[in-house]
């Protein structure tokens, strides 16, 4: 009865941010943060419960590298991205070419403006990701970064609102930046 409780107050929480921050990116891409409610929604509900609140992700300074055991990884359709991996909260997740194999290259100002998906325990597909392209991978502080289909994960600095896709196809230290889909493949076309 707590846990309905609970995930029923997360899911109305997320709702109303989303409503009142729909369009809060300053951003010139057009995002669709309503389609993410669906995915954090499946997400806690496959969770059993959120991995962190989802009023977290809205606070003044979120923390999006620091998130808490077993990391949820989803799929969600936001814009004209259908089937992208986002986090349980609605955060756009993205990979890295420079990344060749699942050992994350991104560290120091690179880890700052596109900071890693961490977990502190086995991280969890829901919502149409793909659980057997869950792994993760032990970073140079000893941290562990959720990898999906060899791919190191990382949430970037310039997405301020759930459903933002501002750092798609963007050149940053050194390579290319982009949103995942469900296959683990990135996603080109913009």
């Amino acid at each position: 009865m707590t846990n309905a409780r609970t995930v029923t107050a997360a899911v109305a929480v997320v709702a109303s941010i989303t409503v009142v921050c729909g369009g809060c990116s300053s951003s010139t891409k057009s995002t669709t943060p309503a389609s993410t409610t669906s995915a954090a929604t499946a997400a806690t509900s496959a969770a059993g419960s959120p991995t962190a609140s989802p009023t977290s992700a809205q606070s003044e300074s979120p923390s999006p590298g620091a998130t808490g055991a077993g990391t949820v990884v989803a799929a969600a359709t936001i814009g004209k991205y259908p089937n992208i991996l986002v986090d349980s909260q609605g955060r756009t997740l993205y990979l890295f070419e420079a990344d060749t194999s699942p050992t994350s290259t991104c560290y120091d100002a690179c880890a700052t403006a596109w900071p890693p998906v961490l977990t502190t325990g086995a991280p969890t597909a829901a919502n149409g990701a793909d659980q057997a392209k869950l792994t993760t991978t032990t970073r140079k502080d000893g941290k562990t970064q959720v990898v999906y289909n060899g791919h190191p994960l990382y949430y970037f600095e310039g997405d301020k609102a759930q459903g933002d896709t501002n750092g798609e196809e963007s050149s940053a230290f050194g390579a290319k930046w982009y949103v995942v889909n469900v296959s683990g493949d990135k996603v080109e076309g913009d």
